[in-house]
């Protein structure tokens, strides 16, 4: 009886590993939309810091980023000649601090708001040029300086930033 119960459960063991290892599930996501076979190439122009206050640091590593990022994740070869398949300009929008909340009638967080305006040509087929805005913000304690938020932000500013222009460039959504 023992040896009868010791099999059905090596049996059934042997059934879940199976139904397991055959039954797997493959997902997988794809941010970025096929580039038509044509499009070879790309020029990310520099992009310009228009905003009121001007943090200058900023568009010079943005500019470079975004050229960086477009080369690891995609087949585009970077070019500066005006002949381009993608043309990319923009320029930096908005850079500018506003309180967020107040506690006890002082500011107790304030929001850095960091807008880009961004401008792409597809010098193959002008159907599909346009224009669009990225904003993105961040918060921090009000008893900090702009300078010490901007240290703390400087990395995510770039990344989002970045990460919004490619998305807006290549992805389907």
């Amino acid at each position: 009886m023992k040896i009868i119960s010791s099999i059905k459960l090596l049996v059934t063991c042997y059934l879940l590993l199976v139904t397991f290892n055959c039954a797997t599930c493959k997902y997988s996501t794809k941010d970025t939309s096929p580039i038509p076979t044509e499009v070879k190439t790309f020029r990310v122009n520099y992009l310009e810091n228009k905003a009121r206050y001007v943090n200058p640091q900023l568009t010079p590593q943005l500019t470079e980023k975004l050229k960086q990022k477009i080369i690891g994740q995609t087949r585009l070869r970077q070019t500066n000649s005006d002949d381009a398949h993608y043309d990319i300009s923009g320029y930096l929008s908005d850079y500018s601090v506003t309180t967020t909340g107040i506690s006890n009638q002082n500011a107790s967080t304030n929001r850095l708001n960091v807008s880009f305006h961004l401008i792409f040509k597809n010098t193959l087929d002008q159907k599909k040029d346009f224009e669009t805005d990225i904003t993105n913000n961040y918060d921090f304690n009000a008893g900090l300086s702009l300078q010490q938020a901007e240290a703390q932000f400087a990395d995510a500013i770039i990344k989002n930033l970045v990460d919004g222009i490619f998305n807006k460039i290549f992805s389907n959504w």
